[in-house]
């Protein structure tokens, strides 16, 4: 038997003995002679014997009294309320404990994100802690910056000594905006991003997950446009929990964004853009990268014109009857359009997501009982959803780094297509797709395929143009074209 499992039984044993080191202010040591847990008198000798006080504080005993509070402040908030102080001995910001022990030090809040009662935050330079009124109730926190290292402190009540005291807590220093990404440096261009404005079109299960994604590469500007609120339906596959029910999802996704990267700009438009046009067109001529992740074909023509007029770069992505699959166009300048895709459309071929939404473009028809339109939404796992969402994110990083040297760089002769299709499931439209050991040189599932569609100027038009490549291995064009046709892709 190792030593760490003789430890991992004693202390068990230890435990079942109802040994409590927090309660008796004494130690608990290992005697590695008897093999035995003996208590001794905290800070008295212990000979030979290795305390194991750490491992009683991890659940092994008893735990720690009196466990530290977490004090948390923006680094550059530390630093402007430090150049303050150069001026003054000290200084008042707010700050707000939003769940017991653990306290944001916000000094701007517009951020939002602090957003329970405010109480008080002392900053000093001078190594002393302010007298604090006495009461149970009484919240304050106090960060010195006397030294090198900032040290931080809370208000806690001396039930000895009848009185509020101050009792040390762990200062977490949320980076600034240079070192937030440190990680991604080497993969990403991440000051690039910092700079990159990105349009997110439909805030569901699709742009949610991409704005948080983009948002923590470092993405520093985004502009959300939905006119829909957080229902109930929605929850099996966004980011949003029950406590966001009946808000607004550009609400929802800019603290989302926001707690990711504080120092995000985040414009918020509730509208309907097949309803307001002006405002589509002008985002549109702002942004480096327009991502349309709405769930209907009248949106998405009215982005790809949009986007096509003003030369910028838009990216697609929908899912299929049940999440079953799905597939990604990116729409470049002088490439084809999203109308080059699909033609003239076939709104019963895509995917119900909504009842609401699915009435007004008519998808559902108005005479459909409400028994049969429930019966109608078609709703995937997430993890289905996950991986259309993942290529779009990386066409998007992809797109925005273009022309810079990283990591994502080799990816540049990959992701070479105007158009991704990917499969989660055999069944239905990709039924007689063949599992994969046995799929020989005909597509499976669980792979992505690239396909060229040329750009056809009388757009829409393009069926008997597509071409897909799935390496050395891929099937011939004619094959391929009969196993489209099987599958049901509606591609113009």
């Amino acid at each position: 038997m190792s030593n760490e499992q003789q430890l991992n039984e004693l202390a068990r044993d230890v435990r079942e003995q109802g040994l409590n080191q927090g309660s008796t202010m004494k130690d608990l040591v290992f005697d590695p002679v008897t093999g035995d847990f003996r208590q001794v008198e905290r800070g008295a000798s212990h000979g030979d014997g290795d305390v194991v006080t750490e491992m009683t504080d991890k659940g092994f005993a008893a735990g720690e009294e009196n466990p530290k509070a977490i004090v948390v402040i923006r680094e550059d908030d530390l630093n402007d309320a430090v150049g303050q102080l150069q001026r003054k001995k000290r200084i008042r910001l707010p700050a707000a404990e939003i769940e017991e022990g653990v306290f944001h030090v916000n000094p701007d809040r517009a951020s939002r994100l602090v957003t329970d009662d405010e109480i008080g935050c002392y900053m000093s330079l001078v190594d002393r802690l302010p007298k604090i009124p006495f009461g149970d109730d009484w919240k304050g926190v106090c960060v010195l910056h006397s030294g090198e290292k900032p040290r931080a402190f809370v208000s806690a009540l001396s039930k000895e000594e009848k009185r509020n005291i101050w009792r040390e807590a762990d200062l977490y220093l949320i980076p600034s905006e240079e070192n937030l990404f440190s990680r991604s440096k080497g993969i990403l261009e991440v000051g690039v991003l910092k700079d990159k404005r990105v349009m997110i079109v439909g805030l569901g299960s699709f742009g949610s997950r991409i704005a948080v994604e983009l948002a923590q590469a470092g993405v520093g500007s985004f502009a959300l446009l939905d006119f829909d609120r957080v229902e109930i339906h929605n929850l099996s596959r966004h980011i949003a929990s029950v406590r966001d029910l009946g808000r607004l999802k550009t609400n929802v996704i800019e603290e989302a964004i926001l707690g990711k990267n504080p120092y995000a700009r985040v414009d918020k438009f509730p509208v309907n853009i097949n309803e307001d046009i002006e405002t589509l067109r002008g985002e549109v001529a702002k942004a480096d990268l327009v991502i349309c992740a709405t769930d209907n074909n009248s949106s998405r023509y009215n982005l790809s014109s949009t986007i096509a007029n003003a030369g910028k770069v838009g990216i697609y992505g929908r899912a299929f009857t049940r999440a079953e699959g799905g597939d990604v166009l990116i729409q470049r300048p002088g490439g084809p359009c999203y109308c080059c895709l699909v033609g003239g459309g076939n709104l019963q071929q895509e995917e119900i997501t909504d009842v609401a939404s699915a009435r007004r473009d008519g998808r559902i028809a108005a005479y459909v009982s409400p028994e049969d339109a429930d019966a109608m939404v078609q709703v995937g796992l997430s993890s289905d959803i996950a991986p259309i969402c993942d290529m779009m994110v990386k066409l998007s990083l992809l797109e925005l780094s273009r022309g810079r040297e990283s990591g994502l760089s080799c990816l540049e002769d990959e992701l070479v297509y105007d158009y991704y299709i990917w499969a989660n499931r055999r069944e239905k439209r990709f039924s007689n797709w063949k599992p994969m050991p046995e799929a020989g040189g005909m597509p499976t599932i669980l792979r992505w395929y690239g396909a060229r569609i040329e750009r056809d100027k009388e757009c829409p038009v393009c069926g008997e143009s597509v071409t897909l490549d799935g390496g050395e291995d891929s099937p011939t064009i004619e094959s391929l074209h009969e196993q489209l046709k099987d599958m049901n892709i509606d591609l113009g």
